[in-house]
């Protein structure tokens, strides 16, 4: 498609009217939106009419004021009552019952935040599961595998040089 005098002069007009470049492209027919763009770069028009926006009106009237908070005496507290109330008994705290959960109760479906996962079987089998107990605080397993993951750390060996010698005669 050739840009002709007369599709030139259609251009500008609508451009001038302040026509988008998509509308321009419709009512010429035959080229896109980028093609108009580039067009009206080439020829370098750019006093636009700015594009048609609903009226608005220029000032807004003012809203009437908030009623605002009055300076009203603060009300007077009213007088304490001093009631003596009997001291509170102590409860007798009875011990929770341990629930007692038999390891391998827990899939990766029904693993909750609380529960141990401490892996139990081969997990490419079908019987892989975890521990499932109540986890302790702050831990992801039960206090039985706690004991098993969390090691206390061993203590070193004092090196006197024996270890050193050894190691060397074994590549020498």
């Amino acid at each position: 498609m050739s840009w002709t005098d007369e599709r030139v002069e259609t251009l500008k007009k609508l451009w001038q009217e302040g026509h988008s470049a998509s509308q321009i492209a419709k009512t010429l027919g035959g080229v896109t939106r980028n093609a108009v763009i580039g067009k009206v770069h080439r020829l370098g028009l750019s006093g636009r009419a700015a594009p048609s926006q609903p009226a608005r009106p220029l000032y807004k009237p003012a809203k009437p004021p908030r009623p605002a908070a009055q300076a009203q005496p603060a009300p007077q507290p009213a007088p304490r009552r001093v009631s003596v109330e009997p001291a509170p008994r102590p409860v007798a705290q009875v011990p929770a019952v341990p629930v007692i959960e038999g390891p391998g109760t827990a899939t990766v479906l029904t693993l909750g935040s609380k529960m141990c996962k401490w892996p139990i079987g081969d997990p490419s089998s079908d019987e892989f599961t975890f521990c499932g107990r109540r986890a302790a605080d702050g831990i992801p397993y039960c206090l039985e595998h706690s004991r098993v993951a969390y090691q206390p750390q061993q203590k070193k060996k004092k090196d006197n040089g024996t270890e050193l010698s050894r190691s060397l005669r074994r590549y020498l």
